[in-house]
């Protein structure tokens, strides 16, 4: 359990000045008892400053995740593939199924409360004869999807920008690639100073933009009741759509279900933050689990919600702007109201680059602090003075907007690379999951003790989680449609072979001599 002096204080306001100041039991960090101890069992060194306390713990998780958000901005593959009862059915049973993953990953994040997440639970759970290049390759796989789907964020920020621009101005602005490359370059810009310089006050920035998700969530469902013409339930929960030329209905809806995926990943953000939240073992994965149900049940309130209001299907794919929503909001509203609507999405979207960054740039510090990546000893180097890993901040906005670059050339080439979100967190899920299942089976008396347990339910909660993991892996890697073109092929495959390729030369040439994995810090590591 929490040590008392922190249950004494958790009702105190969140001001991250104050943290770890003047409350008994903490240091200058913000350390708590229980955060020395288990930092010392894995043997880290407390370098960043714990500004993160259980509400802003659950705001970033939330934030970052943006369920109703994604749901709303990124169904164009669900829509053509299943429709909208596919983009019903596939959310209720893609959050159903990620559930026991979430959990899994949850106790991991209490065992091990670690920035460095998942090649750090595959480092300590794995069998000892593979736990260096199975942790090593994990965490290449880790860090390349967390700094794809930073790209991303950006992107969807300028895109939703110009798509404002059309609905405003549709006989004077035509968007460009460049323009939205500038775009990028400007939201990033922005993202790495706040990110650097006011860092203590993104707690506070997390508990506000808590509440403008929850009322914008509100705001944009009530448009649908109240002002959309609407479907019946027949055509939304049962009629399902098979527009991208699959040889069945069934097939179709499995190839969709990656926007449910989509909408369902990185609740393990938070674990990326864990040596910045208070008393990480426990507030970690509630901040994870409260995080994932609440999102869970709004999402299944919105996107009920928003596919009532999509009353022509083939409309909405093809509106100018490149977004079904856009259409969606333009059936009930004037384009001035489409365009101030729209701000709420790219508001929220907004704040979840900035927690993305955040989550990304800690996650590439910690890989690199275990010298796992190339100029290890620079990526992982803290500001003593801010308490932030200024170089990783620095080092993953430098290569979103290396990636916009390429989107000026080729969306195609662009969308390839950020395709490496979801299908390389997916293969981190399998591994660390799969290892604590091993550890669970072989040697349960190994697994460290833990204030957020699963319990005797803890063999079937990873199993399932292991394989519905293996199952969104698989599905990750289809295409649209049929046949097959350059713009549609789904490019994942060849760049999840390339990446790990060049994991595993880097592994030849330096990774076997330098990285150890940090199982090797780890108290009692020698006795196992």
């Amino acid at each position: 359990m929490a040590d008392s002096a922190h249950e004494k204080t958790s009702s105190v306001a969140e001001d991250p000045e104050v943290i770890g100041e003047r409350e008994i039991g903490q240091d200058d960090r913000g350390q708590t008892n229980q955060d020395r101890v288990d930092m010392s069992r894995m043997g880290k060194v407390q370098e960043l400053r714990r500004n993160y306390r259980p509400l802003s713990a659950l705001a970033f998780t939330v934030i970052l995740q943006g369920v109703w958000e994604v749901l709303l901005t990124a169904t164009y593959q669900g829509l053509v593939d299943g429709g909208p009862a596919g983009l019903i059915w596939s959310f209720a049973w893609t959050w159903t199924g990620m559930t026991t993953v979430i959990f899994s990953l949850a106790e991991m994040a209490s065992m091990a409360p670690t920035a460095g997440g998942q090649y750090h639970w595959v480092s300590e759970f794995a069998p000892p004869s593979i736990q260096k290049p199975l942790s090593y390759f994990t965490g290449w796989m880790s860090t390349l999807s967390w700094q794809a789907g930073t790209a991303s964020g950006p992107f969807l920020v300028g895109t939703l920008i110009q798509a404002s621009a059309v609905v405003m101005y549709p006989d004077s602005y035509e968007p460009t690639a460049w323009q939205g490359t500038l775009m990028v370059i400007a939201v990033t810009i922005l993202v790495w100073a706040l990110n650097i310089w006011g860092a203590k006050g993104m707690p506070l920035l997390q508990n506000i933009m808590l509440g403008v998700h929850v009322l914008g969530f509100i705001a944009i469902v009530a448009v649908f009741w109240a002002l959309s013409p609407r479907a019946s339930a027949q055509v939304t929960f049962l009629e399902f759509r098979n527009d991208g030329g699959w040889s069945t209905t069934g097939l179709s809806l499995m190839v969709g279900q990656i926007s449910a995926i989509y909408a369902c990943i990185c609740s393990d953000s938070s674990a990326h933050m864990a040596e910045e939240i208070q008393d990480a073992g426990k507030t970690v994965p509630r901040a994870m689990v409260g995080a994932y149900l609440m999102n869970g049940v709004i999402g299944l309130v919105f996107i009920i919600s928003y596919m009532f209001a999509v009353t022509d299907v083939p409309a909405a794919l093809e509106d100018i702007t490149g977004y079904p929503h856009m259409w969606v909001f333009g059936q009930a509203v004037s384009p001035g109201g489409v365009a101030a609507l729209n701000t709420i999405p790219i508001v929220l979207i907004f704040a979840g680059t900035l927690t993305f960054n955040l989550s990304t740039s800690r996650q590439t510090w910690a890989f690199a602090r275990d010298n796992g990546l190339p100029f290890s000893s620079w990526i992982a180097k803290v500001d003593k003075k801010l308490q932030v890993p200024v170089n990783s901040v620095t080092l993953t906005c430098v290569i979103t907007i290396l990636l916009s670059l390429i989107n000026i050339g080729s969306d195609v080439a662009f969308n390839a690379i950020i395709s490496l979100n979801v299908v390389s967190l997916m293969i981190t899920y399998v591994c660390s999951i799969g290892c604590v299942l091993y550890r669970r089976v072989r040697h349960p008396e190994l697994l460290p003790p833990c204030r957020w347990s699963l319990g005797r339910w803890g063999v079937a909660i990873n199993a399932g989680g292991l394989l519905y993991s293996l199952h969104a892996f698989f599905w990750c890697f289809w295409p649209e449609g049929t046949p097959v073109t350059l713009e549609s092929f789904n490019w994942a495959s060849v760049m999840f072979v390339g990446v790990s390729a060049l994991s595993l030369l880097d592994y030849v040439l330096r990774g076997r001599r330098h990285y150890s994995g940090p199982v090797v810090l780890v108290e009692g590591y020698k006795a196992q």
